[in-house]
């Protein structure tokens, strides 16, 4: 249910390339360091979200989803589960088209809520994992 393959494929391959990836810092030792690399590598914009809105990979970063002042295709969730939701709900108020929760961050009803509000939605998967293997 949460990584359907047929939706993890059209988020990754059709519904654009801008990804705001939320949790994403400078700190090399985070897993969204790496994760927003290989989104690059396999072209990706990726858009840092962050309280500290950092420049990372290149890219300017933003302290908040509303702050990015241009369209956002897919929100990649680098927060735990109790935060998870509300970035969910941003997603939708800012009109991006998906909703991605990484590995280990699960909120049953922000899922439904997402879904609901017409966007896709995956949890509990990795984009850097599952991007190599569509080939």
């Amino acid at each position: 249910m949460y990584g359907d393959p047929a939706t993890i494929r059209k988020i990754l391959t059709e519904l654009g390339d801008t990804w705001a990836v939320v949790g994403l810092s400078s700190n090399r030792d985070r897993a969204a360091y790496g994760v927003a690399r290989v989104l690059q590598r396999y072209g990706k914009r990726i858009v840092p979200v962050h309280p500290k809105a950092e420049t990372v990979h290149g890219e300017q970063g933003y302290p908040s989803l509303e702050a990015i002042p241009f369209k956002v295709d897919v929100v990649d969730v680098f927060v735990n589960s109790g935060l998870a939701g509300d970035v969910a709900d941003q997603a939708v108020r800012i009109g991006a088209d998906a909703v991605w929760f990484q590995l280990d961050v699960i909120d049953e009803a922000a899922y439904r809520r997402t879904r609901d509000a017409g966007l896709e939605m995956v949890m509990d998967r990795c984009p850097a994992i599952e991007i190599p293997v569509l080939g």
